[in-house]
């Protein structure tokens, strides 16, 4: 997918290579020269347009060539991945291209690999665990009163660059954009409750999708972010209803969206061609009732403890629990089901049949199924793509609806993702968002950290930083809706979605490529726990990148082998070369005085070549 509009280094390439040179070559000087510089200017992108998202998909993608097929890759006989093919897929399934993964993986085959991740087991409690030590250790005379947003913030990071099931963290990062809560808007105690939160969507990421509903609905991180905690059914003296804002959400955000699909993931229209609604406000009225009565979780269902006023430690990490008393009794109409008044409170009973109605909507399957391909795959998937995924969570092959498993397998063995046809095609790939290109980078040159905990927090100002934070979106719709049509932009005028591209603008590819160029030269993270130490916690290595410095051709070559499939342009490399060798080595003097200054000319050579190639639209847009 073109990154129209965004990167001045693609946009100059593609007018002629002389604007190019001038100002990679410009780059580099300045670089030689003060350790500082981009490396290339930024181009002005659309600032990103509230959207209203209906989960249809713009007829203009069949203008491509698109790449077609099934899962043949899962096939026994499907020839093993060549090293770009295993880069490829990597970039997909992981949260960056480790040699050794693409080693096993040119092993093993797709299958096999798959096969072996989901057998890991996942480690359940390592964020709400983390949380609660370094909170014990704030509280025990640290610099901060208590833990904080940094520490769940750190803790992805951790999970994201040294966890070995790297396809159960990339799905869940992909949950997480989907089923949202966020630090942004929590603090104190419930900050550890989404700590709870990751935890829970990493232990369901390969579960049943009805189960990571009901766990979803339930825990305390979400019952706080969207309201419904505490919620309690109407009054009609005083005109209290129950709150609407989770009821409202779980059916457009989290399990059907607004308008009525085709299991291929297009809107089905009325005879006047407009789109039908999935629900209408009696619905939301209706769902409302059912998300009354639920509290914290405890022994016990007093009204002291539903209100909060029990606190328990543990009561952050504990579902949320039925409390009758406060439940609503009145007839439940949604989604063309009634539960029909209750004599006596029953909470569990009215949650299990909006659960189950909306697990079992036909709308379900490609509602997921497109927003999982789009946050692994592809931005813009084919309908027939969508179709085969969301018939894959519809029947499992053993009549199991709802199986993460096989969706994420039929997502990364389905033709459109491992044809090479993709690779051809404008309309297909995405842009990797900002906290991935930070992630593929860092894994794919062993990150390590001083302190062992991977100190990368907040990154939020898209002018000095990524503009994108792990676990902190600014609202419930993610950073980026899913519908999203980049107005004023190539893809925009083809119709085609980009979901990141609503946080891209002016400022944010600026400071990506600012604060890319501190985190190369640099690290990135904390200073240490206190943030008080001598460099930034987490580090690369680039020992053999600058004992190959003096050869700028074979430098490139090993840089852009690590972060680039071997597809790479032969143009992007000749122009890093070009680049590179604009950095002067001087000889070395005999009496080796000089010896010190040259060492650091070959930091700078390998800094801007990484630099260059984390900066270009082959990095950006993931194929």
């Amino acid at each position: 997918m073109k990154q129209s509009g965004v990167n001045d280094v693609r946009q100059g390439r593609e007018r002629g290579q002389a604007g190019w040179v001038v100002s990679i070559v410009a780059a580099a000087a300045l670089l030689a020269g003060c350790g500082g510089g981009t490396g290339a200017d930024s181009a002005a992108a659309s600032s990103a347009t509230e959207q209203a998202d209906s989960g249809s998909r713009s007829k203009s993608a069949a203008l491509a060539v698109r790449p077609t097929g099934t899962s043949k890759w899962g096939n026994a006989d499907t020839p093993l991945p060549t090293h770009a093919q295993a880069v490829r897929f990597l970039s997909q399934a992981s949260f960056g291209v480790k040699e050794t993964d693409a080693a096993r993986l040119m092993t093993i085959g797709y299958a096999a690999w798959i096969d072996e991740q989901l057998a890991m087991p996942a480690n359940g409690n390592y964020y709400y665990a983390r949380y609660k030590e370094e909170d014990a250790a704030a509280k025990g005379g640290g610099t901060r009163p208590r833990a904080g947003a940094d520490s769940v913030i750190s803790s992805f990071y951790t999970r994201a660059l040294t966890a070995p099931d790297q396809l159960r963290q990339r799905v869940a990062f992909a949950l997480s954009q989907i089923l949202v809560v966020s630090t942004m808007d929590v603090n104190g105690e419930n900050t550890a409750a989404v700590a709870s939160y990751m935890d829970m969507i990493n232990r369901n990421a390969f579960g049943g999708y009805r189960r990571l509903l009901e766990d979803v609905a339930m825990h305390p991180a979400m019952g706080d972010y969207l309201s419904h905690m505490k919620n309690r059914k109407e009054d009609t003296l005083t005109g209290r209803v129950p709150d609407q804002n989770f009821a409202r959400e779980i059916m457009q955000l989290f399990s059907i969206g607004l308008v009525q699909l085709n299991i291929d993931g297009t809107p089905k229209l009325d005879p006047d061609g407009r789109a039908l609604p999935t629900y209408t406000q009696d619905d939301v009225i209706g769902m409302s009732r059912v998300f009354t009565g639920f509290s914290w979780g405890g022994p016990d269902q007093s009204e002291q403890r539903f209100f909060g006023g029990v606190v328990d430690t543990e009561r952050v990490n504990t579902p949320m629990q039925a409390y009758a008393k406060f439940h609503s009794v009145l007839e439940k109409k949604f989604l063309g089901v009634t539960i029909a008044p209750q004599a006596t409170a029953d909470p569990a009973a009215s949650l299990r049949v909006a659960l189950d109605t909306l697990a079992a909507h036909p709308n379900a399957g490609p509602f997921i199924a497109r927003q999982l391909i789009q946050r692994l795959v592809e931005s813009n998937p084919s309908a027939a793509y969508v179709r085969r995924v969301a018939t894959v969570f519809n029947n499992n092959g053993a009549g199991v609806r709802g199986d993460l498993k096989a969706v994420v397998r039929a997502i990364l063995l389905d033709g459109e993702a491992r044809s090479t046809k993709g690779l051809v095609s404008d309309s297909y790939g995405k842009l990797r968002e900002p906290v991935v290109r930070l992630t593929n980078y860092l894994r794919s040159y062993g990150a390590t950290s001083d302190s062992g905990k991977y100190l990368i927090t907040n990154t939020d100002d898209p002018g000095l930083q990524l503009g994108q934070t792990p676990v902190r979106s600014p609202t419930v719709f993610n950073f980026y809706r899913p519908g999203y049509v980049p107005p004023t932009t190539m893809a925009g005028a083809a119709g085609l979605t980009v979901p990141e591209m609503q946080i891209t603008n002016e400022a944010s590819v600026a400071g990506y490529v600012n604060y890319m160029q501190q985190v190369v030269d640099y690290g990135v993270g904390q200073r240490g726990i206190d943030n008080l130490g001598t460099r930034m916690d987490v580090q690369v290595n680039f020992t053999t990148e600058v004992a190959m410095a003096t050869d700028a051709t074979a430098l490139t070559n090993r840089v852009t082998g690590k972060l680039l499939p071997d597809q790479t342009a032969v143009e992007l490399k000749a122009q890093i070369v070009e680049g590179v060798n604009s950095i002067i080595l001087p000889p070395l003097k005999v009496d080796g005085s000089n010896a010190a200054f040259i060492e650091t000319m070959k930091r700078k050579r390998v800094n801007f070549a990484v630099l260059m190639t984390l900066a270009s639209h082959e990095y950006i847009v993931q194929r």
